[in-house]
């Protein structure tokens, strides 16, 4: 008996796979998408989308009042999805699937059985019952030249709502009722709403950052905002009020109601003031703010509030119903009111339309200009009464006066308006000349065409009225005594935030918009923005590093090694120093005077020389040229410093500097004269150590008149001093030759071997003269 149990228990076991396909087959029997669409194996993509056009229309439940219209639409829709995709296409041709995760079909000849499977999806369908999904959301689909044609100009005025949706998406399903809802309350309220199917519009979900359905996202001045709570009613109207902007409507109470009231000539703009018994700024309010925010200035006064009990009572509101006022030119009395319990979007923007301009308010953009209607033939002509005046001050006589005009005058067909002449110079020079004027002018195009005449200088008296009356009366009856006619300039921002200004709005609103993307995990958004960061990063460090490496081995090649310890003691500053090259293209060469004196010598720092020529007034342009020219090659050293001294002002400090260094006096074969000679140390260069008090002396070589003869620069070595000694006696009338004949010298030769003099100087050749202290200031000072 239990073998045969086994053996039973194995052919259960057996049919359990035909039981279960069994079951597949009558959820949901086998679907042929070329047989549903009326098309063959080989038709092109174009073929099956014509198709699918024409069966969607004929099939579709709103359309088509037939019981099986509906399941018919969904096997039109389904089949279209599996043949307008090549991968699934390409699977069913194949294999006979349709889709592993949907009843159709089930997975019969896939190579896993175990992809039959059960979730609340099958019990819950989507378009079963109730919970169908609303066709109704295809007046609301939007396009991708839709969306940036028409939405994204049209976000200036109102916010968009917009839910990203697809196909088959059941979690949309969840959300219907919720959005359903919220539709009807916003779209009344002048919300614009927008459905965006990704099946059918991917290039605009990827423009949008939307990668994933649902999602519901805000548009507002053509930025995009998502919605990241849950979808419940009171969440998507928080995230309405939440995208307008801040302080568009502002708390009006008895403290600021004239200092609100009063600022129509600074805004240029009438004021409006809602009086309501609720605590928040309504909705609907907040909306209309946000739309007319160019023309007009909003506030909002509770009257719930003890604060607002004489505001109430000056203007005589009723407390029972909303109340709507509108103050222009006289803040004493409303221009306009409007008063209902329920107030319609269709009544406030009638009221906000008729109320949008002062009534002589000044043109300060080309938005405004609009009040200045273009001619159309069907309607009416209407003019433009307008005063050109150079006094700024709105509250002047003149302006007063053109004001209390238009308030009498006021006519349906007129319009009038006023303008600073400096602000709109490019509009005043057509129109006028010099001085103050009133000109009518009819607007013929919107590109600018207008007719125009001058009327009449204009300062407020009573002749200038009396003028402007006349001519109005006579405009009605001929209109062609506007006897000129121009191309109008486009008016002046008066208005426009400075670029500074605009910049740090748009850095704020960026980096809001990156730390929300932050918050809410929106990584693919981020991908590119962080990855522009990190490279910039990692380019900063690299060449951080690479800078701090280069210049650590400069230093290391610059810094004397304690092992070269002669060296270092004697003060030379090495060949790696003469070796480097010239890091500017010029020689800064400082005078040596009592200013500079303490800081290029005195003070001088350890290891660092300061190169000195000697020159005079006469010789100084051309000596500086030579001096620079031959020590460029040297400049790139950081131990030596180029300075020249003024003989014929600090010839003293010289004396006594050579009166110092002995031996460098008896370079100079002074004794052969017994001193009554007086020493040219033109084209002398010093070498000049200050902390170890020494220098080195270059004597100037004449080679355009003896090429032959040496240099005074002593080239031996200190132990043969003696011997060049008596060689320097021995010549001392060839010497003095030389001497007499000096003038007779090109300047510039002086200094041809100086190049030569401070290669050995690099080297720590040359003989040193130490001496026991630098002279004095009053020996650099020159005398008064």
């Amino acid at each position: 008996n239990e073998g045969g149990e086994k053996g039973g228990l194995f052919r259960e076991i057996l049919t359990l796979p035909k039981l279960l396909s069994s079951l597949a087959a009558d959820a949901g029997p086998e679907m042929d998408p070329y047989k549903i669409l009326g098309v063959t194996r080989s038709a092109s993509q174009a073929e099956i989308k014509k198709v699918y056009k024409r069966l969607a229309k004929e099939w579709h439940p709103d359309k088509n009042k037939d019981p099986g219209a509906e399941d018919m639409f969904i096997k039109i829709t389904k089949s279209y999805e599996i043949l307008s995709s090549e991968d699934k296409r390409a699977n069913y041709d194949r294999y006979g699937q349709t889709d592993d995760t949907q009843p159709y079909g089930g997975g019969r000849y896939g190579p896993r059985h175990d992809s039959f499977h059960f979730d609340e999806s099958f019990f819950n369908f989507p378009f079963n019952g109730k919970n169908h999904r609303d066709f109704a959301d295809s007046k609301y689909t939007l396009h991708f030249n839709q969306y940036v044609n028409d939405v994204v100009p049209d976000s200036y005025k109102r916010p968009y709502l917009i839910k990203i949706t697809s196909d088959w998406c059941f979690s949309c399903i969840h959300i219907e009722p919720v959005w359903k809802e919220v539709v009807q309350e916003m779209e009344t309220l002048g919300v614009g709403i927008g459905v965006v199917d990704v099946g059918y519009e991917r290039r605009l979900a990827n423009h949008l950052g939307a990668h994933r359905t649902p999602s519901i996202l805000g548009v507002i001045n053509g930025k995009v905002t998502f919605f990241h709570y849950a979808v419940a009613k009171e969440h998507l109207r928080q995230f309405v009020e939440d995208l307008l902007p801040q302080r568009l409507v502002e708390r009006v109470t008895d403290k600021n109601d004239l200092q609100f009231l009063n600022s129509w000539h600074d805004l240029n703009k009438p004021h409006v003031l809602l009086f309501d018994q609720v605590s928040v700024v309504p909705l609907l309010y907040q909306l209309t703010a946000f739309a007319y925010k160019d023309y007009l200035q909003f506030g909002y006064v509770d009257q719930g509030l003890s604060e607002t009990v004489a505001l109430q009572k000056q203007f005589n509101i009723n407390t029972y119903a909303p109340t709507m006022l509108v103050f222009k030119e006289n803040t004493d009395k409303p221009a306009d009111i409007i008063q209902a319990k329920g107030m319609k979007k269709q009544i406030i923007d009638e009221f906000m339309s008729n109320n949008k301009f002062l009534l002589a308010p000044r043109l300060v953009n080309q938005k405004l200009f609009e009040l200045c209607p273009v001619k159309q033939f069907h309607r009416r002509r209407k003019y433009c009464v307008l005063l050109i005046t150079r006094d700024e001050e709105t509250l002047s006589f003149g302006n007063q006066a053109f004001l209390s005009f238009a308030s009498t005058n006021s006519k349906e067909v007129l319009r009038y308006a006023y303008v600073y002449q400096q602000l709109q110079q490019p509009l005043c020079d057509i129109l006028m000349q010099n001085k103050d004027s009133v000109v009518i002018l009819e607007r013929r195009n919107a590109a600018g065409k207008a007719l125009f005449k001058p009327v009449t200088a204009w300062n407020g008296s009573e002749e200038d009225k009396q003028c402007l009356v006349d001519e109005l009366e006579r405009l009605q009856k001929d209109p062609s005594i506007l006897v000129h006619d121009a191309v109008l300039p486009e008016l002046n921002n008066e208005f426009a935030s400075m670029f500074v200004i605009r910049w740090i709005y748009a850095s704020y609103d960026y980096l809001a918009e990156v730390i929300d993307d932050i918050l809410h995990n929106n990584w693919r958004e981020m991908m590119p923005l962080l990855s522009l960061i990190f490279s910039a990063l990692f380019i900063l460090f690299g060449t951080v590093v690479i800078q701090a490496f280069s210049d650590s081995s400069e230093d290391k090649q610059t810094k004397p090694k304690a092992k070269d310890g002669t060296k270092a003691e004697n003060g030379s500053p090495g060949t790696a120093a003469s070796s480097r090259p010239p890091k500017k293209s010029f020689v800064e060469v400082t005078e040596l005077t009592d200013i500079t004196y303490i800081s290029n010598l005195v003070k001088l720092r350890p290891g660092h020389m300061n190169i000195v020529l000697v020159l005079t007034d006469a010789s100084k342009n051309i000596l500086l040229s030579k001096f620079a020219k031959e020590v460029y090659s040297f400049t790139g050293s950081l131990t030596l410093h180029f300075s020249f001294l003024n003989i014929d002002k600090h010839g003293e400090w010289m004396n006594t500097l050579l009166g110092y260094a002995h031996d460098a006096m008896q370079i100079d074969g002074d004794e052969g004269d017994g001193g009554s000679r007086k020493m040219d140390y033109t084209g002398h260069v010093l070498a000049l150590n200050g902390h170890k008090k020494y220098l080195c002396l270059f004597k100037p070589v004449y080679t355009g008149e003896d090429l032959d003869s040496k240099s005074s620069e002593d080239e031996g070595v200190t132990s043969g001093g003696r011997s060049r000694s008596s060689s320097r006696d021995d010549h001392l009338p060839r010497k003095s030759k030389r001497s007499r004949s000096m003038s007779t010298l090109q300047i510039h030769h002086k200094l041809d071997r100086l190049g030569l003099w401070m290669e050995r100087l690099m080297e720590g050749t040359l003989p040193r003269y130490y001496v026991p202290a630098w002279p004095g200031l009053d020996k650099i000072t020159p005398c008064k």
